[in-house]
């Protein structure tokens, strides 16, 4: 049977809805009962990044060296930005809070997210996971990347600034915020845009996902670092090499699209 261009190989449904796995050209991707993909790996590269915007959101790098510690991960989908932080971190600690149990058992039955002892999985609404633990998990992360979309959009418990400004102490002094957004929808992007900037003190980045309706966002908590934009080219340049990853690119367009908040992260 074929869907979405592809060839069907898995679909099932949960309380939450549709959930299918589809084939196409050696790509295997994720959805939720619509046309856009939640997650994509090539099963002959699986630890490889396939969608631009996981890509995206590995900018993180150039503002840190590493992941030594422990990052919070909200929404999991086919498990590759969780995979690519196992892979290349051997020090990392991740905990990943997903909603549907049915996309856990998925991630790891068709998209080889391992059995891993650095990794632990909580079966739970992100929002209300961050909400709260801002007390019991006060600066314990260094990263939390949150990407909760379902096949209507935002998840609607990320969908308010209470939870913005509840990441925020869930973050070490120097930790970094990296989300998901959906452009396309222009007054919820302006009202994120505005939680981030309120929660954050405007020490915010974005990065549209060239030919992609997505947009990474970046926050930074209260002791990050004013980088050099000099020192950023370099970065950039060696992380392409090592991660055969983008990242010069991506930081062409952070400095193109920010001109409001450059500023108040980057020194010429």
């Amino acid at each position: 049977m074929y869907k979405y261009d592809g060839r069907l190989i898995h679909q099932s449904h949960d309380d939450d809805g549709i959930i299918e796995v589809v084939e196409l050209n050696g790509v295997r991707s994720l959805h939720f009962g619509s046309y856009p993909r939640q997650s994509s790996m090539r099963i002959a590269a699986p630890d490889k990044l396939q969608l631009a915007y996981v890509r995206a959101m590995t900018c993180w790098l150039l503002f840190k060296q590493t992941l030594a510690d422990e990052a919070l991960i909200v929404g999991l989908g086919g498990g590759s930005l969780t995979k690519h932080l196992l892979h290349h971190f051997p020090d990392c600690r991740l905990r990943v809070v997903e909603y549907r149990k049915s996309v856990v058992r998925i991630a790891r039955s068709h998209f080889g997210l391992p059995l891993d002892p650095r990794l632990k999985i909580i079966v739970d609404d992100g929002g209300r996971y961050i909400l709260q633990r801002t007390e019991t998990e006060r600066e314990q992360y260094s990263l939390l990347f949150v990407d909760a979309f379902d096949h209507e959009g935002m998840a609607e418990s990320i969908c308010n600034e209470a939870f913005f400004l509840a990441c925020k102490p869930l973050l070490k002094k120097d930790g970094i915020l990296v989300m998901n957004l959906w452009g396309t929808d222009k007054a919820l992007f302006t009202k994120v845009a505005r939680w981030l900037g309120r929660a954050f003190q405007w020490r915010i980045l974005f990065l549209p996902v060239r030919c992609k309706g997505n947009i990474i966002a970046f926050a930074f908590n209260d002791d990050s670092t004013l980088y050099s934009m000099r020192a950023l080219r370099t970065r950039a340049s060696a992380l392409e090499e090592h991660y055969q990853i983008e990242f010069p690119v991506f930081l062409r367009d952070l400095n193109t699209h920010n001109t409001s908040t450059l500023n108040n992260l980057i020194k010429p």
